[in-house]
């Protein structure tokens, strides 16, 4: 499957905007995470393109989420490995994750509200500005970002990334788009 099918799915079935955003911000995270170990990037950033495809269908019936996905992914056609479409299942722990694209998705998935949050209370509001430093920061205050999940930002530990170095490539892999993101 091309990123462009990839997105023309998302357009079609993702209304609203800030959850493409959302799915655009995992996408730069997942690329960057491949890139630093060494993975394929084009399956890595599918993968994070995908993973809440169904969520606008989802949102209120969790048990559901991402399976739909894999019904509209066999009905277009798609073609992801195996390894693909567990990493998508296994985000939201419908099953275990497994290998390092399921780790690493696992993570990124809540990481980009965790930023998004950060950037806005940002003086300036903008993700150039903020630093692993300040994001760590506000990492430990509970509060802050509550629906951020912790642990799961904190399983980087599962691909061997500090939470440090977890931050900074999450923050250099949405710099990169941070004019889609609207930041």
């Amino acid at each position: 499957m091309s990123r462009q099918d990839a997105y023309d799915l998302v357009k079609k079935n993702v209304t609203q905007k800030n959850l493409v955003k959302h799915i655009l911000a995992v996408e730069a995270v997942m690329i960057r995470l491949a890139e630093y170990f060494g993975e394929d990037e084009q399956k890595w950033g599918l993968v994070g393109l995908l993973h809440d495809l169904d969520y606008s269908v989802t949102a209120d019936k969790p048990s559901d989420h991402t399976f739909i996905t894999e019904q509209w992914l066999t009905e277009a056609g798609a073609e992801l490995t195996p390894e693909m479409l567990h990493a998508i299942r296994a985000h939201p722990g419908h099953i275990p994750c497994e290998s390092r694209m399921d780790w690493a998705l696992y993570c990124s998935d809540p990481v980009t509200g965790l930023i998004v949050a950060g950037v806005l209370m940002h003086p300036d509001k903008k993700l150039a500005s903020v630093t692993s430093e300040y994001m760590l920061r506000r990492f430990k205050e509970k509060r802050f970002a509550a629906g951020a999940g912790r642990d799961e930002i904190a399983a980087c530990e599962k691909i061997e990334l500090t939470l440090d170095e977890f931050m900074t490539l999450a923050l250099e892999g949405m710099t990169r788009i941070s004019p889609e993101l609207g930041f």
